[in-house]
């Protein structure tokens, strides 16, 4: 029997979609591509989303001193900010078939409890989110100091929730290999489409890890 399904956040439940209005980018006159060279950088994200840069500001100033250009400070303020806000938007507006979903796996007493690779921005504003109330617990790696697919995140949240991996599933789009993390754990996978549609090759790869592929997320209820 499933006990507790454990849910990835990015791409999985939320999307932290650049918005209409003005965006950290902008900010320097850079396109979104050119922003994402610098601020999703594998060395700094590394550093932040396990924990060794918890300031909100160190996180921007390590992303900015990158850049071939001077920032200003009321720049990099304003960049935060503006961070701040979208990360803000994707946790506040959750699609709707999302929210039934985990609510009636709720109903069927169901536990939930998120692994997210996230930072401290990522995760700012979780407990503002709808999201909040329907998860019993939460596992953000800059908290643990440990990355998705690392077996550690996997078992600590396995140890939060009081299971074993014979008693869960590991719901997730398949980001920072976590699906082959989860199931190294004795977890079952679910592969989710429904935020984001991998190109062919890349699917192909996660269905390798995955024992369940979903395309709506209302399917979970099915599983």
């Amino acid at each position: 029997m499933n006990k507790v399904i454990f849910f990835d956040l990015f791409f999985t439940l939320i999307t932290p979609s650049y918005l209409e209005s003005k965006n950290e980018n902008d900010v320097l006159g850079l396109t979104i591509k050119e922003w994402e060279q610098y601020a999703e950088n594998d060395v700094l994200y590394n550093r932040r989303a396990t924990g060794q840069v918890l300031s909100p500001e160190k996180i921007i100033d390590d992303i900015v001193s990158m850049i071939p250009a001077k920032v200003n400070e009321l720049q990099k303020r304003e960049i935060l900010l503006l961070r701040q806000k979208r990360m803000q938007a994707a946790l506040i507006n959750i699609d709707h078939q999302i929210l039934s979903t985990i609510q009636k796996l709720k109903e069927n007493g169901i536990k939930t409890c998120i692994i997210s690779n996230a930072d401290v921005i990522d995760t700012m504003y979780w407990d503002k989110s709808p999201l909040y109330a329907l998860f019993d617990d939460a596992v953000f790696s800059h908290k643990v100091k440990y990355l998705k697919p690392d077996s550690y995140i996997y078992n600590v949240a396995m140890k939060k929730m009081n299971v074993n991996s014979s008693e869960c599933i590991f719901v997730g789009d398949g980001g920072s290999n976590e699906l082959f993390g989860a199931k190294r754990t004795g977890m079952r996978t679910v592969f989710t489409e429904y935020l984001e549609k991998k190109p062919e090759e890349k699917r192909i790869d996660l269905l390798e890890f995955a024992d369940f592929h979903i395309t709506e997320f209302s399917e979970l209820l099915k599983i």
